[in-house]
């Protein structure tokens, strides 16, 4: 087989690498058993950049992301590199990847597989069968937003200012990306913002408003104020499709989705640009739970997200659907023979570490082969 998939990998700072390695040998295993053949490159970003590089990530593996058909992401960051000025954190790494690739819709998904519904903190009858897609944009906003930074005011006090920013455009495609995927799920749409208070939110919701009267008249729309969908998301949140966020809505409203989920360590997430002219789009795909530098190194971190993001790796750059399914039938697999890693630790369930964790999802694969 060509070696026609050409993919780089970050394994990045903290559970990285260990969770990392856990794909390496399903990629492995994809090969062994000539299901695919990939091009594999590997780089630093963040802390591990810093300190072989100078730099939270290098021009060199810049250039290598732009050539490559899908970036794996591990994770960043680490109490190491807490005091760094805020320009050369290792976060600048992933943020520099999303804004020079435009990398600029953001898909979640916060989904409870039936194994895990015990591990949620909200009644199992209000979070069995969760499905949910959360779509943030991710080049825009508040994290972006010009001006920025700390400085004093004539009373001699420090004040700190970030921008909230979004062009009508910005808006506009990204709202596409959420009604195309509505259109492949339940149809609807509910679009957050605070358009009663920012006048960004006002914007976001006009636009919004005008893609899906223009483009999309088809998939159900309904607007939300952000923090009500926060609410919504604790109480009833079986009532959701696809919610489409801003940057910072987005982000928290993802995070608080995942926690009924029962753990961070079990969600995967990819990143997408725009589908260019040649037909390729630039896609990174990383786990959302973060560095965890608390369990760091001691082998006990769940890689889970980080096999279910390169699953959706599979899935949204590749094509591979169906190899796509079975990694994720696999994990579930696992889940239901009751192995379980200290982040969805249930009683009578079995602990075992992230190699254990691994090792089960091959065995799983080989029989679903």
């Amino acid at each position: 087989m060509a070696a026609n998939k050409k993919l780089l990998v970050l394994p990045g700072d903290g559970i990285g690498p260990e969770v990392m390695n856990e794909v390496r040998r399903v990629i492995d295993w994809m090969e062994h058993r000539r299901r695919a053949r990939f091009d594999i490159s590997e780089g630093l970003v963040g802390g591990a950049a810093i300190e072989a590089e100078g730099a939270p990530i290098s021009d060199a593996t810049m250039e290598a992301a732009r050539t490559a058909d899908a970036v794996l992401f591990g994770s960043v960051g680490g109490p190491k590199w807490d005091k760094l000025p805020f320009e050369e954190r290792p976060e600048l790494g992933i943020l520099r990847l999303r804004k020079e690739l435009g990398l600029f819709a953001n898909l979640r998904p916060a989904v409870v597989l039936d194994p895990l519904v015990e591990a949620s903190s909200l009644k199992p009858d209000v979070i069995r069968g969760l499905d949910i897609m959360i779509v943030r944009e991710s080049t825009g906003g508040i994290y972006f937003g010009e001006p920025r930074g700390i400085h004093k005011n004539e009373a001699g006090q420090r004040v700190g200012i970030d921008t909230e920013v979004y062009s009508e455009e910005e808006i506009a495609r990204v709202a596409r990306v959420a009604f195309d995927l509505a259109r492949k799920r339940r149809n609807k749409v509910t679009s957050t913002e605070k358009a009663n208070v920012m006048q960004s939110g006002r914007l976001w919701r006009a636009v919004v408003s005008e893609v899906q009267a223009a483009e999309f008249p088809d998939v159900q729309l309904e607007h939300m104020y952000a923090d009500n969908a926060a609410m919504q998301l604790c109480s009833r949140p079986k009532q959701f499709d696809v919610i489409l966020g801003s940057n910072l809505f987005g982000d928290l409203l993802s995070d608080l989705a995942a926690a009924l989920t029962g753990s961070l360590g079990m969600l995967p997430s990819a990143t997408l640009g725009a589908v260019q002219p040649g037909g390729k789009r630039h896609a990174l795909y990383e786990p959302i739970h973060g560095s965890a530098p608390d369990i760091a190194g001691q082998g006990i971190a769940n890689p889970s997200a980080q096999i279910l993001s390169f699953a959706m790796l599979l899935r949204w750059s590749f094509g591979m659907e169906e190899d796509a399914q079975m990694i994720e039938q696999a994990v579930e697999r696992v889940l239901a023979g009751g192995m379980r890693t200290a982040d969805i630790m249930q009683p009578g369930m079995a602990r075992v570490g992230t190699k254990v964790m691994g090792e089960s999802v091959l065995r799983e694969l080989e029989k679903l082969i």
